[in-house]
């Protein structure tokens, strides 16, 4: 996979930055910010979706997402919030995974989600789009990412062991885990 780092100065918005990614497989990717014009590819992205994915996704069923939720995804505000999109590189209009983050209101730590289309699973896709989130998390001086996941989710749990998340039973929702990320 390649990289590339971000100056501490640099600026996040809808055009910047953008990786190019070589997978597991040799399929290419190419990861940008997410904007207010990519509702159609996030609706398309969340329907194509298997109905464990979306379930996993959003601890719940939302096979077809309301105009509301489609725009909350898409319209990003970059000073708070972060979300990348990976697009397929044979096919640049196609979302193929999107990593997100929320920070709490004073800055300091972050809600954090991943998803990959069920087709791109297992090719390094998840790993990628987490790194690329991680590191602006730091760059910015977030202090600590986490996720709430169902317990059901064995790839998200091998994905957030594998990034170093400590990973814990939910207190109030014993079906779910929060995963912990110290930066």
């Amino acid at each position: 996979m390649t990289t590339q780092s971000l100056s501490a100065s640099f600026i996040i918005g809808p055009d910047t930055p953008r990786w190019s990614e070589t997978l597991h497989d040799g399929s290419q990717v190419a990861i940008r910010c997410i904007r207010a014009s990519d509702g159609a590819a996030e609706r398309a992205f969340i329907e194509g979706l298997s109905d464990q994915s979306r379930r996993f996704r959003f601890l719940g069923q939302t096979r077809h997402p309301s105009d509301d939720l489609i725009r909350r995804l898409t319209d990003i505000d970059y000073s708070h919030d972060v979300a990348f999109g990976a697009f397929d590189g044979a096919d640049d209009d196609r979302l193929v995974g999107v990593s997100r983050y929320s920070t709490t209101s004073d800055g300091t730590q972050c809600e954090c989600a991943v998803t990959v289309d069920d087709e791109w699973q297992n090719r390094g896709l998840g790993t990628a789009l987490m790194k690329h989130l991680i590191q602006v998390a730091r760059q910015r001086d977030i202090h600590k990412m986490h996720s709430f996941d169902s317990a059901e989710n064995h790839r998200m749990q091998e994905l957030a062991a594998h990034l170093g998340f400590r990973t814990r039973t939910d207190p109030d929702d014993t079906s779910q885990v929060i995963h912990e990320l110290t930066l």
